[in-house]
C-alpha cells in the first residue's frame, strides 16, 4: 500500500487545477477555505442534478409509499458511506508513510494499489459518461415534445425527432469538449442547479394544480418486481460521491463537515420526495419518464423545459472532464488529445441515440455504477483500512455493504436492461 509517484502527482494537480475533474469543487479554489455555508452549497451542487426530473415517472413504477422509502433509504445510505471515504482518509492520512489523499482515486490506489486505482477510474468514467448520456435524451426527447408534439413522423425520411435534435447537439458539443480549459463554464453549472431548483418550483406549483382538479387513481405499492428499478433510479439521484474528499479537504471546520453533509443530504432527499410525489400525485399513471413533457403548452411550460435544455447542454462539457482526466491520464500521459475527446463524445451521442426512456437509462447507470462507487467500494476501502480495529458487529456491517451494494448492482442493471429493452420493442 502506498502513494508513491503516481499519487503525489495527482495531488499535485488537485492543488492547482487546470479545468474541473471529478473531484474539483465548484466553488473554492485552495483548500482549506470553505465556511459551512459554502460547503452545504458545494454538497448542494455535486448531488443535484437532472435525475429528479426522473423520480415522478419512477414513484408511479413503484408506488408512492414504496418510492419515498427508497428515496429516504438511500439518502442515510449514501451519507454514510460518503462518511466511511471521510474516515478512510482521515485514518490514512495520520500514517506517515502516505502522502496527501486528494481524491476517490488516491483513496482506491492507497488502500489496493494500481487495481483500485483502475476500478474507481473505470467507475468514474462509466458514471459521469452515463449522466452525459441522460442529459443528451432529456434534451432531445424535450425538444422533440415541444417542437415536434410527439410526432413519431421520420424526419428527411429516415431520421426521428430524437435522433436528429441528438446529431444536431453533436458539433457544437465537439466544439465545446475541446476547449482544454472549462474554469469558467463551472459558473454555468452553478446557474443550471439554480434554474433546476426554479423549474422544480414551478412544476411543484402545476402538480399541485392539476392533482386538485383530476385525482387521479393512485398506488402506494407497486410490488417486489419494480424494487431494484427504483432504487437504481434513487442511487442515481443522490450523485456525487467522488467530490466529497476534495469538499471535506477544503471545509474550515472538519470536524463539523459531518454535520453540514447530514444536513444537506437531509434536505435534498425531502426536496426529492416531494418532487416525486406530488409530480405522481398530478398525472397519475400518465406520468412520463421526463416529468416536465407533462406539463401543458403554456409559454411558462416551455420556458422552463428550454431552460433545463441550455443548462444541461452546457453542463454536458464539465460533467464530461472527469472522463478526460482519465482517458488522457491513461492513454496520452495526461496530454490534451482533441481527437481522443471527439471519439468520446460520438461514443457517448451513439448511446444516448439506443436509449429509448431516460428514467429507465437512469436507473441502469445508478445500479450498475452508481451502486459500486456510492456502496460497494467506499464500504471495501473502510473495511481493508480498519480491518484490525473493528470489532465483528462493524466488520459485518461493512461486509453487508458491499453485498448490498453488489447485488442490488447485478439485479438492478438486470431490471433495467429488461425496461430498456421493452420500452424498444413497444
Amino acid at each position: 500500500m502506498g502513494l508513491d509517484k503516481e499519487a503525489s502527482s495527482s495531488s499535485h494537480v488537485l492543488n492547482v487545477p487546470q479545468f474541473p475533474r471529478e473531484d474539483t469543487p465548484l466553488l473554492g479554489k485552495r483548500p482549506p477555505v470553505s465556511s459551512r455555508g459554502k460547503t452545504f452549497a458545494n454538497v448542494f451542487i455535486a448531488i443535484v442534478g437532472a435525475g429528479v426530473l426522473g423520480l415522478p415517472y419512477t414513484f408511479k413504477k413503484t408506488g408512492w409509499v414504496m418510492g419515498s422509502l427508497m428515496v429516504l433509504s438511500v439518502a442515510f445510505l449514501t451519507y454514510y458511506c460518503m462518511m466511511l471515504l471521510v474516515y478512510t482518509r482521515r485514518k490514512l492520512e495520520s500514517l506517515e508513510e502516505f502522502t496527501k489523499i486528494a481524491s476517490f482515486g488516491d483513496l482506491g490506489f492507497t488502500v489496493c494499489g494500481p487495481v483500485g486505482r483502475v476500478a474507481v477510474d473505470v467507475m468514474i468514467v462509466l458514471a459521469q459518461a452515463g449522466f452525459c448520456v441522460s442529459y443528451l435524451i432529456f434534451i432531445a426527447n424535450t425538444l422533440a415534445y415541444i417542437i415536434n408534439h410527439q410526432s413519431s413522423d421520420k424526419i428527411l425520411g429516415f431520421l426521428s425527432p430524437k435522433a436528429l435534435y441528438i446529431w444536431v447537439c453533436f458539433p457544437f458539443q465537439l466544439g465545446l469538449n475541446s476547449i482544454p480549459t472549462l474554469t469558467h463554464l463551472a459558473p454555468l453549472s452553478i446557474f443550471a442547479d439554480v434554474v433546476d431548483l426554479g423549474a422544480m418550483g414551478v412544476v411543484m406549483v402545476e402538480d399541485v394544480m392539476v392533482f386538485l382538479e383530476n385525482r387521479p387513481v393512485l398506488q402506494a405499492f407497486g410490488g417486489f418486481s419494480v424494487f431494484f428499478y427504483g432504487l437504481g433510479v434513487s442511487v442515481y439521484a443522490f450523485e456525487g460521491i467522488g467530490m466529497v474528499l476534495p469538499l471535506e479537504s477544503e471545509a474550515k471546520d472538519k470536524d463539523k463537515f459531518g454535520r453540514v453533509l447530514g444536513l444537506c443530504m437531509a434536505l435534498i432527499s425531502l426536496m426529492y420526495v416531494g418532487f416525486g410525489v406530488l409530480g405522481y400525485f398530478a398525472f397519475g399513471e400518465d406520468t412520463k419518464d421526463i416529468i416536465t413533457t407533462n406539463l401543458g403548452p403554456g409559454l411558462v411550460s416551455i420556458l422552463v423545459q428550454i431552460g433545463l435544455c441550455i443548462n444541461l447542454f452546457f453542463t454536458f462539457p464539465l460533467m464530461m472532464n472527469p472522463v478526460y482526466e482519465v482517458v488522457e491520464r491513461r492513454f496520452c500521459d495526461s496530454r490534451y488529445t482533441i481527437l481522443l475527446r471527439w471519439v468520446v463524445v460520438l461514443g457517448v451521442s451513439l448511446v444516448a441515440l439506443l436509449v429509448p426512456n431516460f428514467a429507465d437509462f437512469l436507473s441502469l447507470v445508478g445500479s450498475s455504477v452508481c451502486c459500486m462507487l456510492g456502496f460497494v467500494l467506499p464500504a471495501l476501502f473502510h473495511l481493508m483500512v480498519f480491518k484490525e480495529e473493528l470489532g465483528w458487529n462493524w466488520l459485518l456491517l461493512d461486509g453487508a455493504f458491499v453485498f448490498f451494494g453488489a447485488i442490488v448492482a447485478v439485479s438492478g442493471t438486470w431490471t433495467s436492461l429488461m425496461e430498456i429493452f421493452a420500452s424498444k420493442s413497444s
